[in-house]
């Protein structure tokens, strides 16, 4: 086992930590992204209606604000929260500005390119802790709240 992890739980000996983490991970973007396309139409009006000339700019420029703050002030988004699951950085730590926007960023690079986002997918579901590319590269996993507290 690599010592880059060795703060975190070990997937063998404690499962408990990132059993059904891809499918809530699922659910919460779910949830997220319903959040923030009802932020934007709360915004919408603001922009005298302007805003659907961009709206789908809006609406990245919103949920990456909306990621960041959120993982910022909890380690997890609303969606998160909801499915019970919070980011932990390789320490066992919760993320701070630094790391959310960091995390946010590579998240957001992989949905714009369909190819990385497979590849993602394809490492939740196949690694040993469940982690995306972004969580990959940064050292970074998604573990179930109960377990962690």
């Amino acid at each position: 086992m690599s010592t880059h992890f060795s703060q975190l739980p070990d997937p063998v000996m404690q499962p408990e930590f990132y059993a059904d983490v891809p499918m809530k991970r699922l659910v919460a973007w779910i949830v997220d992204t319903v959040l923030i396309v009802i932020i934007c139409l709360l915004i919408l009006p603001f922009t005298a209606f302007t805003g659907l000339f961009f709206f789908p700019l809006m609406v990245l420029v919103v949920g990456f604000a909306y990621r960041v703050v959120t993982i910022t002030n909890r380690s997890a988004t609303w969606g998160m929260r909801l499915m019970a699951i919070e980011l932990r950085d390789s320490s066992g730590e919760r993320f701070g500005l630094g790391l959310a926007t960091a995390h946010t960023f590579g998240t957001s690079v992989s949905f714009g390119m369909p190819l990385l986002q497979v590849v993602s997918v394809v490492m939740m579901l196949t690694t040993a802790r469940a982690q995306g590319l972004s969580d990959h590269l940064l050292g970074t996993v998604a573990v179930n709240r109960a377990a962690a507290s």
